[in-house]
């Protein structure tokens, strides 16, 4: 890992316009540690012909200070296909820093911690699948984008929460396999008159939201606008006023503005997206994943420095989990 940076006056002079950003969501004290691994890292990604892609659920420190791109799995997945740089460095999970190289099988493709890990993905296996099909002969198996990619090989198509519906829909069939979120899949066969056989994984930020927990903050904040992510069990998003991926969520602050809004997810994405909104009163209540916060701006540094960890994908199991997440990007 890097030495420790110096925050000398240089160094406090380059990133002043930044911390006048984010000064709302960074405390002061906590800028000198920052500063220099950003000033770094800006230089780093010149020199590497980088580009840094952040998901949502990223601190702001990396989201707002170094991220050339932010967005949902979605988002992320639609602009690592576009990507012009040499190398990508992604600020995220293994499965996503894994479809960003099946996207990009020629680019280097970096993950700063190959530890950050996701409950989703673990929770199922290639031959969990095989073991399906046999079971339901004949039904094609929709993959939520939280998987490895072993697993999107298996599979039909791959979707995310932001359009899991439209993807089900899509194939035109009576009923599918949706794997591996219980909850998503119990949130999806609400809108849609497709039959879902759901598995039974769950993420571990998610699962914790329970309804009471979105009766107390409304008892406690009169007035406050409950917005859900559909990985959260039914019984929440049924209390909330909105559910919808965290671009969704996002869009729906930017366009109808709430005086007080809390995002029904994990803790990053509220300070993330109450930058760009100073005017609202965002509430917080903080479930993390400790997968996302094993990305650190020290460890980004040194996956610049070092060009590791580089993620390799068998060319096998990789021509069939692209061709799975190359058909969701066709669904608009």
């Amino acid at each position: 890992m890097s030495a420790h940076a110096e925050y000398t006056p240089a160094v406090a002079a380059r990133m002043a316009p930044l911390y006048g950003r984010l000064s709302r969501v960074i405390p002061a004290f906590d800028w000198p540690g920052f500063a220099p691994d950003i000033d770094a890292i800006l230089r780093l990604k010149r020199e590497r012909d980088a580009v840094i892609l952040a998901h949502n659920y990223q601190t702001p420190e990396i989201f707002h200070g170094i991220a050339d791109i932010t967005g949902d799995s979605l988002a992320l997945a639609r602009e690592a296909a576009r990507v012009e740089a040499s190398v990508i460095v992604l600020c995220g999970v293994h499965f996503m820093a894994e479809t960003a190289k099946l996207l990009n099988p020629a680019k280097t493709v970096l993950i700063p911690d190959t530890r950050a890990g996701c409950s989703l993905a673990d929770s199922i296996t290639p031959e969990d699948v095989r073991l399906l099909r046999r079971r339901y002969p004949g039904v094609p198996v929709v993959t939520y984008v939280n998987t490895s990619a072993a697993v999107k090989a298996e599979s039909d198509i791959c979707c995310t929460s932001g359009n899991a519906v439209k993807v089900v829909e899509s194939l035109g069939v009576p009923r599918v396999i949706f794997i591996p979120d219980r909850y998503l899949a119990a949130n999806v066969a609400a809108e849609t008159k497709v039959e879902i056989i759901a598995w039974q994984g769950a993420c571990e930020v998610h699962e914790r939201f329970g309804p009471d927990d979105i009766r107390g903050l409304r008892d406690r904040h009169p007035g406050v606008t409950v917005l859900a992510h559909p990985e959260c069990p039914p019984e929440v998003v049924a209390e909330a006023d909105f559910a919808g991926s965290t671009a969704a969520m996002s869009d729906y602050v930017a366009k109808q503005r709430p005086g007080r809004v809390v995002l029904v997810t994990e803790c990053s994405m509220s300070d993330n997206v109450a930058v760009q909104f100073p005017e609202i009163d965002f509430i917080r209540p903080c479930n993390l994943c400790p997968h996302m916060k094993r990305i650190t701006l020290p460890g980004i540094r040194h996956a610049l420095e070092t060009m590791t960890e580089a993620v390799t994908l068998a060319p096998a199991v990789a021509g069939r989990a692209r061709a799975a997440v190359e058909r969701m990007l066709e669904v608009r």
